[in-house]
């Protein structure tokens, strides 16, 4: 057993200033991919209202997409996470407009429906590929020596396009007309109606980019883990945990939840275990419903 903060940090301060900056580092690097993925997520939620159990699923395709491509047949890794975001988002712009159109607003029947759409997605994956995990190589190698923290190359790159793709994103929210029709129907749908805004666009449009955030996720991580058909379960559940810490729909509470759940992730798997680290997330949840049911930057209902 991983013994508590005070045996393990060297007694000497810059020991204590370099676990610390790992923490930071390690904990920044994954708060980033949570943040894709509850981004995705949020968005999906505060335009249709339909809680989309299939998320994970969206970043298994992502990383499926990228054995194929980079890892089969040879591309340019960076080529192929931007292709592979782009194909997961429009086959989530193809679900939407055959299958989920049907529940907007609904958010027991859409969440059945995209429940069911991930048991199939699934099932699909492993006939197709199998049941076995498998691997890509990882496109650097090496770390990053910063001193006073450690930091893989590969980690890097993905902290460096998830910053990329998170700007993209905000861009398009905040300087696009389209972006700020989605931001129009997440405060306030009917309103959003009045002035015009045409939902039979923006839902589709909404579900597309949510499923490309997940897809480039998927294609991001698919080097540094495994891929398999139940890949997206896990990215899947700290996605929902951090829209919950940071509010079902609020855009700003993904950015801070998952930044947060990263951080505190990182803090307790250095000082206990990642098993410690995930009951201490679920335990945030737990309070965080308690004291504050919309969560940390979410609009009262």
């Amino acid at each position: 057993m991983t013994a508590p903060w005070p045996a393990v940090l060297p007694h000497c301060c810059a020991g204590r200033h370099m676990l610390l900056a790992q923490i930071l580092s390690n904990g920044l690097m994954t708060g980033l991919v949570y943040v894709l993925m509850a981004l995705g997520f949020t968005l999906i939620f505060g335009v249709m209202r339909i809680v989309n159990f299939a998320h994970g699923e969206l970043y298994m395709l992502g990383g499926f997409a990228t054995l194929i491509l980079f890892g089969n047949l040879g591309w340019n890794y960076y080529l192929t996470v931007v292709v592979a975001a782009f194909g997961v988002g429009l086959f989530g712009v193809l679900l939407q407009s055959l299958l989920l159109k049907h529940f907007i607003g609904r958010e027991l029947s859409g969440m059945i429906m995209a429940l069911a759409i991930a048991i199939t997605l699934q099932a699909g994956a492993n006939i197709i590929f199998g049941p076995e995990e498998q691997s890509v190589p990882r496109p650097v190698t090496g770390v990053l020596d910063l001193g006073a923290a450690v930091v893989p190359y590969d980690r890097l790159v993905v902290g460096g396009f998830t910053l990329v793709i998170l700007a993209a994103f905000w861009f398009f929210l905040q300087f696009t007309r389209w972006g700020l029709a989605m931001r129009a129907v997440t405060q306030d749908s009917e309103m959003a109606a009045v002035q015009g805004v045409r939902p039979g666009f923006i839902h589709p449009l909404a579900f597309g980019i949510g499923s490309l955030l997940a897809g480039g996720a998927g294609a991001l991580m698919a080097p540094i883990y495994t891929i398999y058909s139940y890949m997206g379960e896990l990215p899947m559940l700290k996605a929902f945990v951090v829209v919950i810490l940071g509010g079902l729909g609020s855009i700003p509470g993904a950015v801070l939840g998952g930044l947060l759940l990263g951080l505190v992730e990182s803090f307790f798997a250095t000082m206990y275990s990642t098993t410690v680290a995930t009951m201490i997330g679920f335990a945030l949840v737990i309070v965080i419903l308690i004291f504050r049911p919309r969560g940390l930057l979410g609009r009262t209902a």
